[in-house]
């Protein structure tokens, strides 16, 4: 039977876990699904058409599942789905998705969002990402697995975060940015690749060091972007890495991607 404080609120067709946990003044809604270990520390609010995966972890005073901060919303039945083993800190707000974001926001396994993060409607954050404190996600934004968002930043709506990106903190996100890259400034621009974290991930010097030489070329002033961009195809078309940043710029997306200043090549 599940482990539920006195205090707290339960709807009546809430599903929760034996394993599960909610402690005091929590307040889960009747269609709420809580996975087996998951831990609502105190004070939490969850809500809607929301699920939460095995062994997640909330603290005190996230809100998830509340209505999208989205006028165009009118109480269609969209949902929010969270995966296992994330944690959620203090002040975290995450809302459900609306019928022009395909109904859903999903949360990948593994993630850390920090004290006041927020994850707007119809977003999709992928595995191991993390927010730290204050981080924003505008409605329609997708992060990509290992990506990291500095403290503060605000990433606009309808923007992908590649894999293995780095926002700086009080980074200002308004285009798309590449897997692997790192971005910085007020309103971002590329700064480099994200060399710390390709390392800390295990890739391999060969591979580090194609995709300084993809990156170089790619951004270089000389031609076009479609020029340049067939040029690394076939100069790089067995190196992986850089074939995904390839596809990532080649689909469709209604945002430009985040070009670097032209001294930062490296």
């Amino acid at each position: 039977m599940a482990d539920i404080h006195s205090t707290a609120v339960i709807g009546a067709g809430a599903k929760i876990a034996e394993t599960a946990s909610i402690g005091p003044f929590c307040v889960v809604g009747d269609n709420v699904e809580i996975g087996e270990g998951v831990r609502l520390i105190s004070h939490v609010v969850v809500d809607g058409l929301t699920s939460i995966g095995a062994e997640t972890v909330v603290y005190p005073f996230a809100s998830l599942g509340q209505r999208p901060q989205d006028l165009k919303y009118h109480g269609e039945p969209s949902r929010l789905e969270i995966g296992q083993r994330n944690q959620i800190r203090e002040y975290v707000t995450m809302n459900p998705g609306t019928e022009g974001g395909g109904m859903l926001t999903k949360i990948g396994n593994d993630c850390l969002f920090m004290v006041g993060a927020h994850v707007a409607h119809d977003c999709r954050v992928d595995n191991h990402a993390i927010l730290v404190n204050n981080a924003t996600l505008a409605g329609h934004v997708t992060v990509g697995e290992y990506a990291v968002l500095g403290g503060l930043s605000a990433v606009h709506q309808f923007v992908r975060v590649g894999r293995h990106v780095m926002v700086g903190g009080m980074t200002g996100v308004e285009n798309d940015v590449i897997p692997y890259a790192t971005v910085t400034g007020n309103r971002a621009h590329l700064s480099g690749l994200n060399l710390v974290g390709l390392k800390r991930r295990g890739f391999s010097r060969d591979d580090i060091h194609e995709l300084r030489n993809a990156y170089r070329l790619l951004f270089a002033p000389e031609g076009t972007m479609s020029e340049r961009l067939e040029e690394v195809a076939i100069q790089f078309k067995t190196v992986a890495p850089v074939v995904e940043i390839l596809d990532f710029i080649r689909a469709d997306s209604s945002r430009a991607i985040c070009q670097p200043k032209i001294e930062n090549l490296s």
